[in-house]
């Protein structure tokens, strides 16, 4: 699919897309539950789609009760054994599915096939062949890729892991551990600690344990990030479970850099409390001395005076904002400089590499120099077109940089946005800006 973004004037309201992170995790809460859940504001990017058709795999009923509304039932889900004996599940191409959803599908006795899609099937997963079978999980891998064939039940010990690749892999240990303590809370007495060295994003543990409470589930003592405990101990019961998916940071970040060069726009529905990663992009705008304000749960982001002065941001713990932020510095004099760009590597795309290629196109100068990505723009994004590689934020931050272009930007394989933010063309046409071929 091939997209034409032309330069364009933004103003508006727009609502934002939902949370996928707090989506699927709110999805692996459901499961673990094993009771009625609802879920409101509901996410339909194929990363949702993903997370909802593992959970149903694994014997969670899903009804929808409205467009924006969902009701999952999981009490009838027995951990010790799934009535089918042979289980395959699909990630897609979600990276936070494979690394949070294996440890929880090795709660059950069975053996489980799980796969997926695109990108997904490259990327390293040696740290389940690492870790699970000190958990008394079997596995069986593809050289450290998909697929992955796994036997459970996984037992909790105390080990030790690294976080430095993602902390996506300790969001599954800590749900997988927490329901294996639950469901045993019986026959032991035991105190099981989780050892992480180098944990990044760590802003995204806090919204899994914020999920995680909310959800029933036993919580672990949080010590510095460093090591998480849990202990045995009494937890309240609730019949049902009511939730209510935030607007996604990851998503507005885009909208946030559309407005800040093309319009002054009201991005709804934004948790200003939200302990999303992907919240830090405001702190770019005010490092650029971008005015914004919030009312209520509305984001007001007024049109700013371009060029822009470059700024520094370290993005370590939010990797995912690079996109956004390489199409912010695109529109800045002198060098921005980014760090984190070692987190880019196991994307969608190589996306350091990704984003020097297609943003070259365009007349932006990127130079990587170890952890650091330097910017420098010359303030004309040049007429091109650009290819994905099949990066949803890499359409997203092409199609931001065409609405102050010299003219128009092809877009290919622009429909990679499906991953995570299906509407985004649709949203930019609402606020103003003229896109072709959709």
């Amino acid at each position: 699919m091939k997209v034409t973004v032309h330069p364009s004037k933004l103003k508006g309201n727009v609502k934002a897309p939902t949370s996928k992170s707090a989506m699927q995790r709110a999805c692996a809460a459901s499961l673990l539950a094993q009771k009625p859940c609802t879920l409101y504001n509901i996410g339909k990017s194929n990363d949702d789609i993903a997370a909802l058709g593992i959970i149903k795999k694994l014997g969670a009923t899903i009804e929808y009760k409205d467009y924006n509304t969902l009701l999952i039932d999981s009490s009838k889900v027995a951990f010790n054994s799934l009535n089918d004996s042979n289980v395959e599940i699909n990630c897609g191409e979600s990276g936070l599915s494979i690394r949070m959803f294996t440890p929880i599908a090795a709660l059950f006795n069975n053996e489980i096939l799980i796969n997926g899609d695109g990108s997904l099937t490259t990327r390293p997963m040696n740290f389940f062949d690492e870790i699970l079978p000190q958990l008394s999980v079997n596995i069986n891998s593809n050289n450290g890729k998909l697929p992955l064939q796994i036997n459970g039940p996984l037992q909790p010990k105390n080990i030790t892991i690294d976080g430095s690749l993602s902390s996506q892999f300790l969001t599954g240990l800590l749900m997988a551990f927490a329901k294996a303590i639950e469901t045993n809370a019986q026959n032991t007495s035991e105190i099981f600690t989780i050892t992480v060295n180098d944990l990044k994003s760590k802003p995204y543990i806090d919204l899994t344990l914020q999920i995680m409470q909310h959800f029933g589930l036993p919580m672990p003592v949080n010590v510095d990030y460093e090591e998480f405990i849990f202990e045995k101990k009494q937890i309240e019961s609730k019949e049902t479970i009511e939730y209510t998916v935030e607007g996604d940071w990851s998503g507005a970040a885009f909208l946030i850099v559309a407005a800040t060069i093309a319009g002054s726009i009201i991005i709804e529905g934004m948790d200003t409390n939200s302990t999303q990663a992907d919240k830090a992009i405001l702190k770019a705008l005010d490092s650029t001395g971008v005015k914004y304000n919030f009312e209520a749960n509305n984001l007001h982001i007024s049109q700013a005076n371009l060029p822009l002065p470059a700024f520094a941001f370290d993005a370590t713990d939010c990797p995912d904002l690079f996109p956004p932020l390489v199409a912010l510095a695109s529109f800045c004099k002198g060098t921005t400089v980014i760090k984190g760009v070692n987190r880019l590597a196991h994307k969608e795309s190589n996306r350091g590499l990704t984003l020097q290629e297609e943003f070259g196109k365009l007349g932006v100068d990127i130079a990587l120099e170890g952890d650091f990505m330097k910017i420098k723009s010359s303030q004309n994004i040049n007429e091109a077109t650009v290819y994905s590689h099949h990066d949803h934020r890499i359409a997203m931050a092409c199609a931001v940089a065409a609405l102050k272009a010299t003219d128009k930007i092809v877009i290919e394989n622009a429909d990679a946005i499906n991953k995570s933010y299906p509407n985004f063309y649709q949203h930019l046409q609402q606020l103003g800006a003229t896109i072709e071929n959709l």
